[in-house]
């Protein structure tokens, strides 16, 4: 029933900006997790990403007044986090590497409640398996399908973000599910 009542990331932003702290803080709340697992693409360190995305809620913080009602709020933040994750690898001059999830695993949710034992170990090495696969995947394949596949963003929102056409996003998108496909099914096979 509470859902019915929630509040859009639009509205808390606006909310925010007219000074109820309490408006950040649902906002810092709904995207902290899932700006972690996007920015971790980039370190392939937990440490890195989490002082990116602290970095980037501090942004929010201060920068609120820089949101303008025509974008979505979700393609906003997650662009603040991309900027200053670029940022941090030009610094570090470091190559990129990458991982899905965080190291305790939290993007894929594998209802355990009612698996056997067997099942769940079946699931946990599918899952590694996954990462490994993504990781095989050329990066611009990959993290368009991370937005939308893992965060579940729209086209638009994918767009903006990496600064690419919706059309070349769909490509990408397209490409790289295929390959994991075949990735995954060789891993099958085996």
């Amino acid at each position: 029933m509470k859902d019915k009542f929630k509040l859009s990331d639009e509205k808390l932003i606006l909310r925010f900006q007219e000074g109820d702290i309490n408006a950040y803080n649902e906002l810092v709340k709904r995207y902290k997790d899932r700006l972690l697992n996007f920015v971790f693409r980039y370190f392939n360190n937990r440490e890195q990403a989490e002082d990116v995305v602290q970095d980037t809620l501090i942004k929010l913080y201060t920068h609120a007044s820089y949101y303008k009602k025509i974008a979505k709020f979700s393609t906003w933040i997650f662009t603040i986090a991309k900027n200053n994750a670029l940022t941090e690898l030009r610094k570090n001059k470091r190559k990129q590497t990458d991982s899905l999830w965080t190291e305790d695993g939290k993007v894929i949710d594998i209802n355990s409640k009612e698996q056997s034992l067997d099942v769940k170990v079946q699931n946990e090495i599918a899952i590694d398996q996954l990462n490994k696969f993504l990781d095989e995947i050329p990066e611009n394949f990959r993290m368009a399908v991370v937005l939308r596949d893992f965060q579940e963003l729209s086209y638009d929102e994918i767009s903006k973000i990496l600064e690419i056409p919706i059309g070349t996003i769909k490509s990408r998108i397209n490409r790289g599910r295929i390959q994991l496909a075949e990735k995954m099914k060789h891993f099958k096979e085996n």
